[in-house]
């Protein structure tokens, strides 16, 4: 597995409540970051959504305040809460999983990395906004 990209803000709030948020990614919930669609399959903190056509398996560890979703072949995504003395940073990673094809991962993967960072302050924003805090991407 090779990171792709790291992308850091801080919300100026507790690691359990901006986790509260944002972990709560199953269809329909409050997190910025939930996928959209029925989901196909369902273990609770595990499910599976078809995305574009892919399935997409999202798995959320309480925890470890961190949920990841994983496509079929290449990408997987991390996004996790940790203490901070400004209240709570949140951690968004992109990894490539898929064994050889440098290549084309390289050719697959500049969509997603090149969209990330603006979904990313999106949904920096719109937690900072539901919890009444600020919240700002980290440079």
């Amino acid at each position: 597995m090779t990171q792709l990209l790291e992308l850091r803000a801080v919300v100026e709030a507790p690691p359990d409540a901006v986790a509260g948020l944002l972990l709560d990614v199953r269809p329909g919930g409050r997190s910025p970051i939930a996928p959209t669609g029925e989901p196909a399959e369902d273990d609770g903190d595990r499910f599976v959504v078809v995305r574009d056509g892919s399935p997409l398996t999202v798995t959320v560890d309480r925890a470890a305040r961190e949920v990841a979703e994983q496509g079929e072949w290449w990408y997987r995504a991390t996004t996790a809460v940790e203490a901070d003395p400004r209240g709570s940073q949140v951690v968004h990673r992109i990894f490539n999983v898929a064994e050889g094809n440098g290549w084309a991962i390289r050719f697959l993967s500049r969509g997603p990395l090149n969209a990330a960072p603006a979904r990313f302050a999106e949904a920096v924003r719109r937690v900072g906004e539901e919890l009444g805090v600020a919240a700002r991407v980290l440079d």
